[in-house]
C-alpha cells in the first residue's frame, strides 16, 4: 500500500534528520576553537565546553543552535523537518480513511499541520533578535504550541489505529503499537509535571536537560512509526 510505504520511508526522516541536526549543532558548539580562524567562525554566544546536556543542562537546544555558523544547520534542517511532518500527517489521514471508509480530515491531521507550521515558525525567527519584551514572549509561545500540537496529533493518530487495529492486524507490530501509546502518555505526563517547575525562572539546568531529552522524545514517536508498519509490496 503506498501510504504505509510513504509513512515507512518518511517517519525515518522525521526522526533523524532533527536528532543529527541538534547534536551536530551541539559538536560545534563544543569544538569551536577547530573553526576559530574560518570564515565559519563560532559565535561567542554559540561557544560552550564539553558536556553532555541530556545529563547535565549545561546549555539549551537554543543556545548550541541559534548563532552562526550553526543556524546555516539547523534552521533549514528543521524547516524539511516541518515539510515531511505535513506530509506525514497527511498520509496517516488518508490510510485512516481508507480503513475507516471515510473521506475526513481527521483532527490529528489538523494538529499535525498545525505543530509543522510552528516548528517553522519557531526555526525562522530561532536567533533573530529584538530588543521587544512582546516577541521573547512569542517566541516561546511558538514553541510551546508546537509542543502541545504535535502531543495531541500523535494521542490522536494512536487512538485512531487503536480502533481499527482489527482491520489492520496483519500490517502492524501491536507491541510497537502499545508502545507509542506508552510514549505520548509519558509525554503528556512529563509535561503537566514539569509545568510548576518550567513557570519558575530557576532550575535552569533541569531545564535544558528536559529540554533535550523531551525533544528527542517527541521524534522517537516517528521512529517508532517506522517499526510499526510491515514492509509491504
Amino acid at each position: 500500500m503506498n501510504e504505509i510505504a510513504q509513512i515507512r520511508k518518511l517517519s525515518l526522516w522525521i526522526f533523524f534528520i532533527p536528532f543529527i541536526a541538534i547534536n551536530i549543532c551541539l559538536i560545534i558548539s563544543q569544538n569551536y576553537h577547530l573553526l576559530e580562524n574560518s570564515f565559519f567562525k563560532v559565535d561567542m554566544i554559540g561557544r560552550s565546553g564539553f558536556s553532555i546536556p541530556y545529563l547535565d543542562g549545561s546549555l539549551s537546544i537554543s543556545r548550541a543552535s541559534r548563532t552562526f555558523p550553526q543556524y546555516l544547520i539547523f534552521k533549514p534542517l528543521m524547516i524539511l523537518t516541518s515539510v515531511l511532518v505535513y506530509f506525514y500527517w497527511v498520509n496517516n489521514n488518508r490510510l485512516v480513511n481508507k480503513y475507516r471508509f471515510t473521506n475526513l480530515n481527521y483532527k490529528f491531521k489538523l494538529f499535525g499541520i498545525l505543530s509543522a507550521v510552528f516548528l517553522t515558525l519557531h526555526s525562522i525567527f530561532l536567533g533573530i533578535k529584538f530588543d521587544i519584551q512582546i516577541y521573547k514572549l512569542m517566541r516561546r509561545v511558538v514553541l510551546l504550541l508546537f509542543i502541545i500540537f504535535e502531543i495531541i496529533a500523535q494521542g490522536m493518530l494512536v487512538y485512531q489505529f487503536f480502533k481499527i487495529r482489527d482491520k489492520i492486524s496483519v500490517l502492524i507490530n501491536k507491541k510497537i503499537l502499545i508502545l507509542k501509546a506508552v510514549l505520548v502518555s509519558v509525554l503528556a505526563s512529563v509535561a503537566i509535571l514539569s509545568l510548576p517547575i518550567l513557570l519558575n525562572k530557576d532550575n535552569t539546568h533541569f531545564k535544558h536537560a528536559l529540554e533535550w531529552n523531551y525533544f528527542v522524545g517527541v521524534i522517537l514517536f516517528y521512529l517508532f512509526t517506522r517499526f510499526l508498519w510491515k514492509r509491504t509490496t
